[in-house]
Formats: structure tokens, sequence, C-alpha cells
């Protein structure tokens, strides 16, 4: 199945708000999934969440403030403040829902190899072939 991208609709109801600016919520939408296939392509079904949750940012405080003062006034931004960004916990989410990501073990071994020894085997080298109590192997 496709990813199919979220709609303005679906972004108010994500954020609980009654009424959303169509044509700036579709803009984020479409802006936050070329963003996340910028981390994976094709995007999963899954990749919602990430899209929605990036949108919805840039949506709700298009210019980063981290936090205000009413009176008199006061304001913070980050350097390079504003836009529409991935987290790190975004990023690793997306990877996950496709697939990768986490630990995995490589096998170099051929699907043709022959489990038997290479090597020379020596019949003659190791214990002899029976053993006597209190004596050992003779």
């Amino acid at each position: 199945m496709a990813f199919v991208a979220p709609t303005a609709e679906e972004l108010g109801l994500y954020l609980g708000l009654p009424e959303i600016d169509g044509a700036r919520a579709d803009l984020l939408i479409q802006q936050a999934v070329a963003l996340c296939e910028t981390v994976v392509k094709p995007l999963p079904d899954q990749a919602t969440a990430v899209v929605l949750s990036a949108a919805g940012r840039a949506y709700v405080n298009p210019q980063q403030v981290s936090y205000e003062t009413i009176g008199p006034m006061s304001v913070q931004r980050p350097s390079g403040s504003g836009g529409l960004y991935l987290t790190r916990a975004d990023k690793a989410a997306l990877k996950s829902a496709a697939g990768r990501g986490g630990a995995f073990t490589v096998d170099p071994t051929p699907a043709t190899a022959d489990p038997s020894p290479t090597y020379p085997v020596d019949d003659g080298y190791g214990p002899p072939l029976e053993y006597e109590p209190g004596w050992g192997w003779v």
C-alpha cells in the first residue's frame, strides 16, 4: 500500500483546532512530506504521524518561539528561527517505520559453500581408538 498524505482536515483534528487555514495547512503538509522523503523514500504508511507532527509544529508555532512574556512583551527565538524541521526522534521514527536501523547480522558465507573441511585431515592424529581404565588411551 502506498503512502497517502494527510489532509488539512486531519491536521486540524490532530491539533485540536475547530478551524484551520486549508491552503496553509496543505502547503505545510506538502513540505513536510518532501522533508520526510529526504530521510526515507518511499515513505511507509506509518509516516503519517511524523508528517502531522512536523506540519503541526510549523502551523502552531511558525517562528519557533521558545518562551514568551506578555507584559511588557518579551519573546525569545532560537538562531535561524522559523520553518519546518524534523527532530532526531522524527528521523528515527521514519527509519524504524521503513524497517531501517537497529541491530542486524550479515553472513558473508556464500549459499553454495560446502561445510566439509578444506584443510588436510590426518587420520593418525589424536588419541588411539581404545581407552583402558587406569592407563588412559593406549
